[in-house]
């Protein structure tokens, strides 16, 4: 993405004034013709109301932002939109409101997926001096990779696709990559990996990747992320409708990437594996087929109940692998299921874990960072709907448990490393357009790990 915030400027910035309601009175005394325009343009101070005052040469004076009653400086992702080209900066904005939290909202709110519609003309670009505009940058950054990757049609973003980002972001930051791929996932024990991608056609072969990154001795963080390009829902296809966004199902392995991206930049004091499962559920004679009985890396045999549900067949072989690393922490991010979508929406993702310092050290970071997360239960009388009568657990749960995100995090959770593992079943899509976010693809999560991450190996 095109730099939009900027450290230095050559020329003057146009001071912008963001407004809660309570302040407009106060900010418009004195001033009769700006309290003439406002009047006349029925600025209050209105969330992401935007006020454009001109000078005296028909330029821009001033900008008047309103926030309404907000006091989340992620208002400001709605601002770029407000503006024409040209450099701004924050005159005036509530107390408490960090700066560097403003240039974040701006550069995330400035994001635009024109790979296919190339964006005509400059961006405004917000100068934001007395703060770390690197760090700001690379989560921004991290961001934009995330969402343009789940924005990507699946026919430009399979496999080998993920795989060159994998590799790209590898060479970046001095980090090792393997990758194992079709027939060679059998010979290295990825069973389940290799039974979900097999249907696919050879140039879209399944493959798991893996990315190691950090010095010795520093203790390691596990990110996993689910990587399926495009789900049909195998032979248990899903309808036209549910097929719709299906692109998006690879936003778990985005945002492992995404995350681990914003970890090496920052040259965190950990080590770093990022493991992610890269194949197409498609549709072939080689399909797997509901009823069968697959292997698994960690030795359990699975029972598919259900082809559509292969994020978590993928997921179990690249936690077992996360499992034999030892890591001091494994974070999980998937697309897994439309149950958590029916319990909290597409705004509000769901995670699991059993650790209680930990499940509150993420609450604490994603209020900070205003990346809503909500915790939900690994509520274990329900594990009992995931036996099976020929396997030794399946795919599909048993309808009387009813909670498809809880049954899905109890699956996984056979599998995961001991200690530390959280669970994140995320929606990554902005189904509604709202300021500052378009429809399309959305990070989620990962600003809020990212802080907790930084503060628990600092």
């Amino acid at each position: 993405m095109s730099e939009v915030i900027l450290e230095a400027s050559q020329g003057a910035a146009i001071p912008i004034f963001a407004l809660r309601e309570g302040d407009v009175a106060a900010a418009l005394e004195g001033q009769p013709v700006l309290t003439a325009l406002a009047q006349r343009l029925e600025f209050k101070g209105k969330a992401g109301q935007a006020l454009v005052a001109p000078d005296a040469e028909g330029g821009v004076d001033r900008v008047l932002f309103g926030l309404g009653g907000s006091e989340d400086p992620m208002a400001f992702r709605g601002l770029p939109a407000k503006l024409s080209a040209g450099t701004y900066r924050i005159a005036q904005a509530p107390p408490g409101m960090a700066a560097d939290q403003i240039a974040l909202a701006f550069a995330l709110g400035s994001y635009k997926f024109d790979r296919y519609k190339p964006h005509a003309g400059e961006r405004p670009k917000l100068l934001a001096e007395g703060i770390d505009v690197a760090e700001v940058r690379h989560v921004a950054h991290a961001c934009a990779l995330a969402r343009d990757m789940i924005n990507t049609p699946p026919n430009d973003l399979g496999p080998h696709q993920i795989e060159t980002i994998a590799r790209e972001i590898a060479e970046q930051y001095g980090a090792r990559i393997t990758v194992i791929e079709g027939e060679g996932l059998l010979e290295a024990n990825y069973p389940a990996v290799h039974a979900v991608g097999r249907a696919a056609s050879p140039e879209r072969a399944p493959r798991m990747i893996e990315i190691a990154w950090g010095e010795a001795g520093r203790p390691l963080v596990a990110l996993v992320g689910k990587g399926v390009v495009f789900d049909t829902g195998g032979l248990d296809i899903k309808p036209s409708s549910g097929m719709r966004l299906m692109k998006k199902d690879m936003g778990g392995a985005a945002h492992a990437l995404a995350l681990g991206r914003m970890i090496m930049a920052a040259d965190l004091p950990v080590r770093l594996a990022v493991l992610v499962p890269a194949v197409e559920n498609a549709i072939s004679g080689d399909a797997m087929r509901p009823g069968d009985v697959i292997g698994s890396r960690k030795g359990l045999s699975i029972e598919i109940g259900n082809t559509d549900a292969e994020g978590r067949l993928i997921l179990a072989d690249a936690l077992t692998r996360a499992a034999e690393l030892e890591p001091a922490l494994t974070i999980d991010l998937a697309t897994l299921t439309g149950a958590a979508r029916v319990a909290l929406g597409p705004q509000l993702p769901p995670y699991y874990t059993d650790d209680e310092a930990l499940a509150a050290a993420i609450a604490r970071h994603a209020q900070a960072a205003s990346d809503p997360l909500w915790r939900m239960p690994l509520w274990k009388p329900y594990a009992d709907a995931l036996d099976s009568d020929v396997a030794e657990i399946k795919n599909d749960p048993d309808g009387w448990a009813q909670a498809g995100s809880v049954t899905a995090a109890l699956f996984l959770q056979r599998f995961a490393p001991p200690g530390a593992w959280v669970h994140f079943d995320i929606f990554a899509w902005n189904p509604r357009g709202r300021p500052g976010h378009p429809v399309g693809g959305e990070a989620q999560a990962i600003r809020g790990l990212y802080a907790m991450i930084r503060e628990r190996f600092a």
